[in-house]
């Protein structure tokens, strides 16, 4: 859902504003230093950890963690709630904004 809600945004962002396409692999790779993908979620300081669950990848990542090698996290499950709110909050915005500029991609491209 958070790809779908992604992609549906990035590519309308993309049609509307031609420079939105170099920004892109910015973003992703921004996306893979913040998300626990090379590091466990545990060296993230105890005051930064309720702002570091807001990203949407490390309740999935997290949770892929404790369903494979059964780590446990002292913020798992606030880290996966504010996972699947953001990640519904992301696939909305991405499907109205597709929605309301999908009329114009024929005029732009």
């Amino acid at each position: 859902m958070l790809t779908l809600g992604a992609g549906f945004l990035i590519s309308s962002l993309n049609v509307k504003y031609r420079d939105f396409q170099y920004i892109v692999p910015f973003i992703v790779q921004l996306g893979l230093y913040i998300s626990p993908v090379g590091f466990s979620s545990d060296i993230v300081p105890q005051k930064w950890k309720i702002i570091y669950s807001l990203n949407p990848m490390v309740g999935i990542i997290d949770g892929f963690r404790w369903a494979f090698f059964g780590t446990q996290s002292n913020y798992l499950m606030l880290s996966i709630i504010f996972s699947i709110v953001i990640i519904i909050l992301i696939l909305f915005i991405g499907i109205w904004y597709f929605r309301k500029t999908e009329r114009t991609f024929v005029d732009r491209i």
